[in-house]
């Protein structure tokens, strides 16, 4: 990915060599701006989507951005934020207090619950939690609906006697994560019979259902495919998905700098994201569809249609 982290293999291989990664300390690259605000995002489309849309707003502000897009999963991205590798990172808010305090706050039952949860939690690292979005973005368990029929589903409870019969499909980091392949097991009971490692919540988990290569998958509630009849979504029965409100996370020392009309800024933005649009969005910039657009594009058209630049 050419915006991905200077340092990718450190990415790559975990937080064991994140440190290795060129800090504050040492010159800015060739063509980076001192002092540039770097705006990162997760290994999914819709995450670097947001991140062109905050990059986007800031450098419409007259800051200067570097994009460390696609950088690798919330287990190297949140501490790279931390770390001082990263200053601005579109979240979601239940994911991240989960990650962030390591499952031990809980998860409120409203958005603005969560966000003073993550407020607190991450006032203590040196970092800025900025307004929430309407959009959120929850895990969704799907199955064809074929096999939905077959086997009477309509509830991820209902998916108790059959999942050791069935392979499950999902991000690699699908069987650690507690909204995952793990909560599924703690709050459903579930064991599948096998776990097969694809892409977040894309096209790779879409293309394995359909082929019957995986008979339950993890997908996205934004994600346009969601609306294909072929597939049935799973009614989440013991509300293991949290609020997933789309929330910028900044690092303190550069909210300070910023000053309050840049995150003014970026709160409106936030503010015009709603579920909807944001599956529209990611609609644009599918792989699947022709043309695809660049998220950089698809960002700025949208900010402007909305008057926000």
């Amino acid at each position: 990915m050419g915006r991905s982290l200077r340092c990718s293999a450190a990415l790559l291989a975990g937080l064991a060599l994140l440190s290795s990664c060129q800090s504050r300390d040492e010159p800015a690259a060739p063509g980076h701006p001192e002092g540039a605000v770097r705006v990162g995002s997760f290994d999914f489309p819709e995450s670097v989507l947001l991140g062109e849309i905050y990059a986007a707003t800031l450098e419409d502000q007259g800051v200067d951005v570097v994009r460390e897009l696609g950088a690798g999963p919330r287990e190297a991205v949140a501490p790279a934020l931390e770390q001082d590798l990263l200053d601005l990172v579109p979240e979601y808010l239940g994911t991240s207090l989960l990650f962030v305090t390591l499952g031990e706050a809980g998860l409120p039952s409203s958005p603005a619950a969560a966000h003073e949860a993550l407020v607190r939690a991450y006032g203590e690292r040196g970092v800025t939690v900025l307004d929430y979005a309407p959009a959120q973005n929850q895990n969704v368990i799907a199955v064809t609906t074929e096999t939905a029929r077959e086997h009477a589903l309509a509830r991820i409870s209902d998916l108790r006697p059959v999942a050791p019969e069935m392979t499950f499909g999902g991000p690699p980091e699908c069987p650690l994560r507690p909204l995952c392949l793990r909560g599924l097991e703690r709050t459903y009971g579930l064991a599948f019979d096998a776990f097969l490692p694809l892409d977040t919540g894309g096209p790779m988990t879409v293309a394995a259902l359909t082929a019957g290569e995986v008979d339950v998958g993890l997908l996205f509630s934004t994600d346009p495919v969601i609306d294909d009849p072929e597939l049935t979504l799973l009614r989440d029965d013991r509300d293991l998905q949290p609020a997933e409100n789309v929330v910028p996370v900044v690092r303190s020392e550069v909210a300070e700098r910023l000053g309050r009309q840049a995150l003014e800024a970026i709160d409106r933005v936030s503010a015009r994201l709603t579920t909807d649009g944001l599956r529209t969005l990611n609609a644009q910039v599918a792989l699947d569809v022709e043309p695809a657009l660049e998220p950089a594009d698809v960002a700025v058209a949208w900010l402007r249609e909305e008057g926000l630049i």
